[in-house]
């Protein structure tokens, strides 16, 4: 069973009562959420605000990416034994997390975001995760303590998932593929760009298993294209007027094109 580190000096987690101390006597409180904080001060990283977690929230419970939903959870049935302990880093509000968990009920599953809007939101989620605010730069785990790391659209930090993952661990991650939202972009921008997919090489793992989940969302409310807009990078990166552009559609069909890459770890760090 993983357990949980402090950001100060690694050692061990150990609950009491409404907080959790190490034996060096750093403490973290507990939120009646359940959810602890372990981002340090001085070692934020932007997360999403409420605005991006809301919109993400309203978009995908209304089950728009449910079929990358249930591809991924269904590497995680593939890969996972019972009793094994699964991290995902970058968790958001939980969509994923809590459909993998709901799927492995004799699995350990910890999230892990650097947004405590996100981690919050996705306590209510499944009650069975584990979550903590927390960075995927300096993930609050033990070595080789993980056999599956899932990280779907975060940052990439290879050095500590090789730290965390036990030796031949999976790493499973979803990326965007070239015209992914392609449509959205050419509704709000006059010279919409396609996404850059990087090389599939990381280093310290070999590629065992590569696919695409390719859809297209139907979108039959504003609501419902306001939220996908927001709930993306590019909303903060618009002007106003291309932002407008939006307000006048009420339908919008757009392509869901995601890759999915499964790792196995060959060193560990």
């Amino acid at each position: 069973m993983a357990v949980l580190i402090c950001p100060v000096c690694k050692k061990t987690l150990l609950k009491s009562d409404i907080s959790m101390k190490c034996e060096n006597g750093h403490c973290f409180d507990i939120s009646r959420k359940g959810t602890v904080n372990l981002l340090l001060s001085g070692k934020a990283r932007h997360g999403d605000d409420k605005r991006m977690v809301d919109a993400r929230k309203s978009f995908l419970d209304k089950g728009y990416y449910s079929p990358l939903r249930d591809r991924l959870t269904a590497l995680a049935v593939k890969y996972a034994e019972n009793g094994c302990t699964i991290l995902d880093c970058g968790c958001g509000e939980c969509y994923y997390t809590a459909d993998i968990s709901a799927a492995l009920p004799g699995c350990e599953i910890i999230g892990i975001d650097v947004s405590k809007e996100a981690v919050n939101r996705g306590a209510s989620r499944h009650a069975g995760i584990c979550l903590a605010v927390a960075s995927v730069f300096d993930i609050p785990l033990a070595d080789h303590s993980c056999d599956i790391v899932f990280a779907l659209f975060s940052p990439f930090s290879g050095s500590e998932y090789l730290r965390v993952l036990r030796p031949g661990g999976i790493y499973i991650t979803a990326f965007p593929l070239e015209n992914h939202l392609f449509e959205l972009k050419q509704a709000v921008y006059d010279k919409p760009y396609r996404n850059t997919v990087s090389p599939l090489e990381v280093e310290g793992f070999t590629l065992i298993e590569n696919s695409e989940c390719r859809f297209k969302a139907e979108l039959t409310s504003n609501a419902d294209i306001s939220a996908l807009f927001e709930m993306t990078p590019y909303c903060y990166k618009t002007s106003a007027a291309d932002r407008a552009k939006l307000d006048r559609l009420e339908k919008l069909t757009v392509s869901a094109e995601f890759g999915i890459a499964v790792y196995r770890s060959i060193t560990s760090l």
